[in-house]
């Protein structure tokens, strides 16, 4: 979802700056949510488990793909999908995204230390290579969304300035230590409402507990609709995450976005979109010299689990506060 997310701030910059360009993005039906704001976007699901499955699967899509008569195809993800999908369609007007994994190999191999092209960027450079370039440079956002009665009534009646908090990611060696997001959490109840963002079974448990620890937090998991989910980040005052795609989902709305990284770090280019560098709470290299171990943070020495919580808690709670003035 993370990866996605990163293409709406490029796509909105293209649609303004190329008004007349009409894009069908390929991608899951689950996605289209994140694209509902971008005029002359229009979502194309892929049944990627249904129909769309397999070689076959590839072929129908082709063959449904022709029909929207595209000029040219941007393939911004670079994946076996793709390399097999893009000749089946027969457009001849092809760029494809740079993922540099040569340098990124360097970088976790210690090789190199310094900052990457970011993905913006690289997906920014796709549209270039068709005769499209897009500049980044000065962003705009959506306004934030109404909520509708369901989310008021969820989220109670409060002046309080919103903190928007997802600790979960994909690997373990990303996360914030439990029990010290917990202290962070407690902390900033006491002047803030704090939102709780996760999914899945175990992580709704986890949250729950959270939320009964104090008034003002508020777990929001399993409770809406992915469409309203989006709604409350929009109205988020800021959001505390992980390297993950609650990050990306805020920031595609202009929130301010302060991330907390493990064995990961921010020189690979995945930090959210047009944030301060300084918002990216990295761990300690000098205890953990071999960071980043990769650039997804799946592999990771067993003993650089818990990296992530080398970042004291007062360091987060005083981000968290100077970022909301």
């Amino acid at each position: 979802m993370g990866d996605v997310a990163m293409t709406v701030p490029v796509l909105r910059a293209f649609t303004q700056q190329y008004p007349s360009v009409k894009i069908t993005v390929l991608t899951r039906a689950f996605f289209k949510p994140l694209f509902r704001d971008l005029k002359n976007v229009t979502v194309f699901p892929a049944d990627v488990k249904g129909k769309h499955k397999g070689l076959v699967g590839l072929y129908k899509l082709s063959r449904e793909l022709k029909k929207e008569n595209c000029d040219a195809i941007a393939d911004l993800h670079k994946v076996l999908r793709t390399k097999v999908l893009k000749p089946l369609i027969g457009t001849r007007k092809v760029a494809t995204i740079d993922k540099d994994r040569k340098a990124k190999k360097q970088l976790t191999k210690g090789k190199i230390f310094e900052q990457l092209k970011t993905t913006h960027q690289r997906y920014a450079d796709v549209f270039e290579t068709l005769g499209f370039p897009v500049d980044l440079s000065n962003p705009n956002y959506p306004i934030p969304a109404a909520l509708n009665p369901n989310i008021s009534k969820l989220m109670g009646d409060s002046n309080k300035k919103r903190i928007g908090i997802a600790p979960f990611a994909a690997h373990d060696g990303k996360k914030y230590p439990l029990e010290l997001m917990e202290q962070v959490i407690k902390e900033l109840s006491k002047n803030y409402q704090v939102l709780l963002f996760g999914g899945g079974k175990k992580e709704v448990q986890i949250l729950n507990y959270f939320e009964s620890e104090a008034d003002g937090i508020i777990n929001m998991a399993g409770k809406l609709a992915f469409n309203e989910e989006l709604d409350v980040i929009s109205n988020l005052n800021v959001m505390l995450s992980m390297d993950s795609g609650n990050a990306h989902l805020a920031a595609m709305f202009g929130v301010k976005v302060v991330t907390i990284w493990g064995v990961t770090h921010p020189f690979a280019g995945f930090a959210p979109f047009n944030q301060p560098a300084d918002y990216a709470l990295v761990a300690d290299r000098n205890q953990y010299p071999k960071i980043p171990t990769s650039i997804y943070g799946n592999k990771y020495p067993e003993d650089y689990k818990d990296a992530a919580g080398t970042v004291p808690v007062e360091r987060v709670v005083e981000k968290i506060r100077t970022v909301l003035g």
